[in-house]
């Protein structure tokens, strides 16, 4: 299991109506108050994005805000990477973040303003909401607000995305008095999925989305409204004991009442629409079982026992050495296995893979798949299902 540290609520350094947390009080008003009861669990997932981002506020600031000469710069880095979180590969991906930075830094005739880590207050919009922006740059009537996210789960668009509106939000009404905005560009830079996401809008029509929230924030705010389950569920604090959720999921027993006995299209939709999360939502109820088993706390029918252990070498080195000085071939205890073409890219670097190999490599179009209507991707028209199924039944894709 991946360790979790419990954070009280008084020591919580973000808004009730957070900017991350938007796509999910906009969904699910009562959300933001209910969360609110629950400690928060940080897990070591988070601990390490909050590590990557700090060597990235590090270089960039080294690079435009503050002079800071190799001494300096390689003391503070010092101290990041004796963290117990610290990863080489941090470096690279932080260094491709800022790159990104650099290339729209240099893309202005002049040099913009630049803001890094900058606290971001959208509370004209959303009562006592506040975020931090990663780099905010402004120069002639445009602004840039970029957000570095460095999880490697799911890839998240820039594309109406409601944290980075809230962000362009906040950072307009901070320096809107300065500079004459009339365009906001948007983009959210993820290292290890390999994805840069940006986004464009004007700034009357992010206004006017900014109105248009304001009754639903204030509904969130006071704790008002509907539960309303959905996909916004997965980083929820309530999420494992929500009781919509929960009676969400469970109805599926209701499809039992379906007549006549083969269930329409329409049907099918309905209950793959409930379904499609359901053993993410399962998962979530096993782990909050496991943790209060383990405090002690009975959970009816269940009970915390030890997993199964796997053999493995206290020192595999030294136990082969036996081996081969006991007439085992070297041969005998090594696979060779040639390096996958995403491991040979890394290697090489993008650049050099293509002028090296790019005639060796073909991207022939994936297997058609089940998707959600608000998967961005175009639907397939028309194809047999025959050629699909030949072989292997197809599978259902979820955002």
């Amino acid at each position: 299991m991946t360790d979790q540290i419990k954070v009280p609520l008084a020591n919580r350094a973000h808004a009730l109506l957070g900017s991350s947390s938007a796509h999910r009080w906009l969904n699910c008003t009562p959300s933001a108050r209910l969360e609110e009861t629950i400690p928060e669990v940080i897990s070591e997932y988070a601990e390490e994005g909050g590590l990557a981002h700090e060597i990235a506020e590090l270089k960039l600031r080294k690079q435009f805000i503050e002079p800071m000469g190799p001494r300096i710069f390689s003391s503070n880095l010092k101290k990041l990477q004796n963290r117990k979180l610290y990863d080489a590969e941090m470096l690279i991906h932080t260094e491709t973040y800022l790159d990104y930075v650099s290339s729209i830094v240099h893309g202005f005739n002049a040099p913009p303003y630049i803001a890094i880590e900058k606290k971001l207050d959208y509370g004209t919009y959303a009562p006592e909401g506040f975020g931090t922006g990663d780099c905010i740059i402004i120069g002639g009537n445009t602004l840039h607000v970029i957000d570095f996210k460095y999880g490697k789960g799911v890839p998240v668009s820039a594309e109406e995305n409601p944290q980075m509106k809230l962000y362009a939000l906040g950072a307009y009404t901070a320096y809107s008095i300065l500079y004459p905005i009339e365009t906001i560009k948007m983009a959210i830079v993820q290292p290890r999925k390999d994805t840069v996401s940006e986004y464009e809008i004007s700034i009357n029509d992010l206004l006017a989305w900014g109105e248009s929230i304001k009754p639903i924030a204030q509904k969130a705010f006071n704790g008002e409204g509907e539960f309303v389950p959905g996909d916004h569920c997965r980083f929820c604090h309530a999420k494992s004991l929500c009781r919509a959720r929960s009676e969400f999921h469970t109805a599926l027993e209701d499809c039992h009442m379906m007549k006549p006995p083969l269930i329409s299209n329409d049907e099918v939709g309905e209950i793959l629409v409930r379904a499609q999360n359901l053993a993410g939502w399962v998962k979530d109820l096993e782990e909050y079982a496991l943790s209060e088993c383990l405090k002690g706390v009975e959970i009816p029918n269940w009970k915390a026992v030890e997993g199964r252990s796997k053999r493995q070498f206290t020192d595999q080195d030294e136990a082969f050495k036996v081996l081969i000085a006991n007439d085992i071939k070297k041969a005998m205890l090594y696979t060779r296995e040639p390096l996958t073409l995403a491991a040979t890219e890394k290697l090489l670097g993008k650049a050099r893979f293509r002028e090296l190999l790019a005639e060796y490599v073909n991207t022939p179009p994936g297997k058609p798949t089940l998707a959600p209507i608000s998967d961005k991707r175009e639907a397939i028209k028309q194809i047999d299902p025959a050629e699909i199924f030949k072989n292997e039944n197809g599978g259902i894709e979820n955002e």
